[in-house]
């Protein structure tokens, strides 16, 4: 009988072992401060603007939209890229996905200039399995190129271009099934990987705990990557081959999406400070969820945005433009241009 409550008793602790650190590594104690300090100048009526990128050179922003909570819920409605003209100041994007014949439900985005006024973009599709979709940006029109479609696409997040050839992405998980995905959600069990692009595909860093956004620095030397369920910002240095080393592990004490630089290099990041908050709130269990903006210059982070969810839901992106903070999220309905009181 002694075997047996022993027994008994160290299950116990062992399960609340478990709940307290999943509690604590995903921020469910974390305090929400709404920042007071920033108005409202725009608020973009787009549903699921989860990316962004800004091109600071030619003023402008492509945006990645998906009305995710209306699929969850059976509305299949198709997402689109949108191009807005930064200079305008009337904060109207224009669909650029209006004669893309595919369906389309795009996730992470990226972009690289070609030459005047021509870029390429790149953009995670959930629409047909798992791809990723390669346009062409002439002026404000986009002419759809090719489709990459590999079975190391176990759940693509993001995209970012290395140069006309070649590129990464994100696999945001490790694992395809529902137990190996709670795990991973959960355990914080480190399965995910990034994948590089040349002409093959090849993992080329591994063992990462939700490998997020990912962009590359400034000066292209180095892999910036988002691993939120370990409230780390990871830095890879590029190699020739396209292959990574680790530099280091920066903590950020929140729950890092997707990744944008500015025009001196230094990154701004929409983020999740409460992983849980944000797990019920994609299921559709909780109305909303908290939101941060964190600014990294220098290796060092600082918390420039909170909102409890009240007004900004879930976000995922972030970047300044000329006194402005632009806001994306993964399902709220708009787009938020705030301006710093």
């Amino acid at each position: 009988m002694k075997k047996f409550l022993l027994t008994l008793l160290i299950i116990v602790i062992l399960l609340l072992a478990f709940v307290l650190y999943t509690f604590t590594s995903t921020g469910y104690f974390r305090e929400i401060n709404n920042t007071e300090n920033y108005e409202v100048i725009a608020e973009i009526p787009l549903k699921g603007a989860e990316d962004f990128t800004i091109n600071y050179e030619d003023r402008f922003m492509i945006i990645s939209q998906d009305d995710r909570a209306g699929r969850r819920d059976g509305t299949k409605s198709k997402g689109h890229l949108y191009y807005l003209d930064l200079d305008s100041g009337e904060f109207r994007p224009k669909k650029l996905t209006a004669n893309y014949k595919l369906p389309f439900y795009p996730h992470g985005i990226s972009l690289l200039k070609l030459d005047s006024a021509h870029y390429q973009i790149l953009a995670v599709n959930h629409a047909r399995g798992h791809t990723i979709e390669k346009f062409e940006l002439f002026g404000d029109s986009l002419v759809y190129m090719a489709t990459f479609r590999d079975k190391s696409m176990i759940s693509p997040n993001d995209v970012v271009i290395l140069d006309e050839e070649s590129f990464y992405f994100t696999n945001d998980h490790g694992y395809s099934g529902k137990w190996g995905r709670l795990a991973e959600d959960y355990l914080g069990v480190a399965a995910s990987n990034v994948m590089y692009y040349d002409g093959n595909y090849k993992e080329v860093a591994s063992g990462i705990k939700y490998a997020n956004g990912i962009n590359i620095s400034k000066d292209r030397s180095q892999l910036l990557l988002a691993s939120p369920r370990g409230f780390k910002l990871k830095y890879f240095d590029i190699q020739q081959d396209g292959s990574l080393e680790l530099d280091k592990d920066l903590d950020v004490g929140t729950g890092i999406d997707n990744i944008e630089l500015d025009e001196n290099g230094d990154l701004w990041i929409g983020s999740h400070p409460n992983l849980l908050a944000f797990a019920a709130y994609a299921a559709g269990k909780k109305e909303k969820a908290p939101s941060e903006v964190i600014k990294i210059s220098n290796g060092k982070a600082e918390s420039l945005y909170e909102d409890d969810g009240s007004f900004i839901s879930a976000s995922s992106v972030a970047a300044p433009y000329n006194g402005l903070l632009f806001v994306g999220t993964v399902m709220d309905d708009k787009l938020v241009v705030l301006k710093k009181k």
